[in-house]
């Protein structure tokens, strides 16, 4: 599933939104401008490597990522949930709860794979976040998404609470899963990223507030 947007109605601009996915871009196409080796050396300077961390690689990791897929579908999620989440927030305290997200996620992942030599990053930590405030915010809110079904596609209207309670889950599952190997997310999915960035994001949201109209709309739930 592929969330394309909400049906919520916005008040502003999402100044942040948009300025986060034109970073992300921005250091993505600089990956690819970069031969193999000097691409190599970026991810091992830039990206969070819990066997050898730096505090600022949690930071520079979030806008960074692996491939087109992955910045693809980081985008897509952003956008879904991040402009009615900054709309809600106000930009000012949209960017902090952001970054504070994918902090928390990049240091969710270190502690419970402390010796992992495998760089992490993209900037699902921090979607995560704002994907678990939108559940407690916005849960009776409808996501227009893209669904595939083996080779065909279509797109519904499904419940943001639908959609954000089975992401949680699989994420869930798949990191307990993951406990089983001998190198926790050797490779892959940074599973515990995703799950401490959402519980952050609950957590955040709940702690900074939305601003007053939002507490009289309809589609929000506090």
């Amino acid at each position: 599933m592929f969330p394309i947007r909400d049906d919520q109605p916005k008040y502003s601009t999402p100044v942040v939104t948009i300025l986060i996915v034109v970073l992300n871009v921005m250091a993505f196409l600089f990956e690819l401008s970069l031969d193999d080796y000097s691409r190599n050396h970026f991810i091992m300077s830039f990206g969070l490597i819990p066997g050898r961390f730096h505090f600022s690689a949690l930071l520079t990791s979030m806008f960074m990522h692996g491939g087109w897929f992955h910045i693809i579908g980081n985008i897509m999620f952003l956008w879904a949930f991040g402009r009615t989440i900054e709309d809600a927030m106000g930009s000012e305290k949209f960017i902090v709860f952001y970054l504070l997200s994918g902090l928390a996620a990049g240091m969710t992942q270190v502690l419970l794979s402390p010796y992992s030599t495998v760089p992490v990053v993209g900037a699902s930590g921090a979607i995560a976040g704002v994907m678990g405030a939108y559940l407690v915010t916005f849960p009776r809110a409808r996501i227009h998404t893209i669904v595939f079904i083996f080779v065909f596609f279509t797109s519904l209207d499904i419940p943001a609470v639908f959609i954000l309670v089975y992401w949680f889950i699989t994420q869930l599952f798949s990191g307990l899963g993951s406990i089983g190997y001998s190198h926790i997310s050797e490779g892959g999915t940074a599973w515990f990223a995703h799950i401490g960035g959402f519980i952050a994001g609950i957590v955040f949201i709940k702690l900074m507030g939305i601003q007053n109209r939002f507490y009289r709309r309809g589609g929000a739930h506090w």
